[in-house]
């Protein structure tokens, strides 16, 4: 009968009809990832194929100049879909020396050969942040990117993930590529968040338990009644560093949250799409958060994850708040709020990230940022600045830094001598005060 329904209609417009039937029916039971995947491949998937797939979208960033010496490799001379490429300056902005200018200077002539239209130049802040804000992060796309946290956009429902410079300038001649469908880690969290505990300390325990390797290659699906409470910014921080415990994409379902901020960004028609009830699951990873304390990762892994209480009174020397993971106007009145009428201790530099341009004007103007000026911070324009080692706070052999964003590997911030642990803004904040790792919740 339906067959006979459905025939003459086109195959794509079939699949999608049955997937959607079926899986409503809860036959085929399939996650997000396979459901996303097999809806561009046009065929039904399970983990583990690899299937051909067109994105939706295709961010760089300063790495594009490299990425155009491998597309000219290629042989081919015009981007295929340039409505699909979305370049943002952020890793060296403003460019510090001749070599990024250098690079800038090639970003923006290839930009208006290729007549994209999605650029944005220095003026606008970090690659993540400046991709949610416009409308480009949105549920039921497919998203790649040629950076690792290009996972932060699974907290709108998008499939997104990171890809190699290579993979892109074959996808700026192309439009194809294959991935493997990834199986998928659900990961429950429950209970509510104690006071002075916020997101970053939440995702620094899931990845110091499962270790940064435990979902290489596979889907994370963050999921449970505290994510509920979660706001955007919050679930941003868990989906920016689903790479740091090796996933290929992190994901939250849409709800009324995310819905309702997207309303007057999105810049095309979406579809939310959820894994079925009964999805099969490579395993499922639960976690009460109602006793969690601050968490530090200690140098020089992200996973090497130690309560606040045990690493208290470790003294440092540069402070970072902000970045991709922690530079949204949430996480900078929460430092605003501990730093309050206070003063950095003598022996610390506090340096502050928006992670946009529009972040930094919100805190503008609700005088969080004048509050953290008066307490001692430097106020840094929006961009990756020291979080990467390139310029704007680079760390000197035998320094220690303690920071909100979302690495500390050996050299990630300058010298391989020096130190990086990370913490979330409430954490760095009361221990710039006292110039040594300390518990934020004596000053909340």
């Amino acid at each position: 009968m339906i067959a006979t329904l459905l025939s003459g209609v086109r195959n794509d417009i079939l699949f999608t009809f049955l997937a959607m039937t079926f899986n409503k029916g809860g036959i085929l039971g399939k996650t997000f990832s396979e459901k996303i995947l097999g809806l561009k491949a046009g065929k039904e998937v399970q983990a583990g194929e690899v299937v051909t797939v067109s994105p939706d979208y295709i961010l760089s960033h300063d790495n594009s100049a490299a990425i155009f010496e491998e597309f000219k490799k290629l042989g081919t001379r015009n981007v295929k879909c340039p409505q699909k490429l979305v370049i943002i300056l952020d890793h060296v902005v403003p460019a510090s020396s001749e070599q990024y200018a250098l690079n800038h200077k090639i970003i923006r002539e290839f930009v208006a050969e290729q007549k994209i239209q999605n650029f944005f130049d220095i003026f606008f802040g970090i690659c993540h942040q400046v991709f949610s804000e416009n409308g480009f992060a949105l549920p039921g796309k497919l998203i790649l990117g040629a950076d690792s946290h290009t996972t932060s956009y699974g907290a709108f429902g998008a499939f997104a993930a990171g890809i190699g410079r290579s993979e892109v300038a074959s996808l700026w001649a192309t439009d194809e590529i294959w991935l493997r469908v990834p199986e998928t880690l659900k990961i429950e969290i429950e209970g509510k968040l104690p006071s002075g505990v916020y997101a970053k300390d939440v995702i620094l325990k899931i990845i110091g338990e499962e270790g940064a390797d435990r979902a290489n290659y596979r889907a994370v699906e963050f999921t449970g009644n505290a994510i509920k409470e979660f706001s955007l910014a919050s679930r941003l921080v868990l989906a920016n560093m689903a790479a740091e415990i090796g996933a290929k994409n992190g994901y939250f379902e849409p709800d009324e949250k995310v819905l309702q901020w997207l309303k007057e960004r999105a810049r095309e028609k979406f579809e939310v799409i959820t894994s079925d009830p009964d999805a099969k699951f490579e395993a499922v990873l639960k976690y009460d958060i109602s006793s969690l304390e601050p968490q530090v990762a200690c140098p020089h892994t992200v996973d090497n994850i130690k309560p606040v209480s045990e690493v208290e009174g470790e003294e440092f020397h540069q402070a970072v708040i902000g970045t991709c993971t922690n530079g949204r106007f949430e996480d900078l009145e929460v430092a605003a709020r501990v730093l309050k009428g206070k003063k950095i201790h003598p022996k610390v530099r506090v340096l502050v990230i928006p992670a946009s341009r529009q972040e930094y004007l919100f805190a503008l103007k609700k005088g969080i940022l004048e509050i953290l000026v008066s307490a001692g911070c430097v106020i840094l324009n929006p961009g990756c600045g020291p979080c990467l080692g390139a310029h704007q706070g680079i760390l000197a052999p035998g320094e220690v830094a303690l920071s909100t964003a979302n690495r500390n590997f050996r050299g990630r911030m300058g010298s391989r001598e020096s130190k990086i642990f990370l913490a979330s803004p409430a954490t760095v904040a009361a221990s710039s005060i006292e110039g040594k790792i300390t518990d934020p919740r004596k000053f909340l």
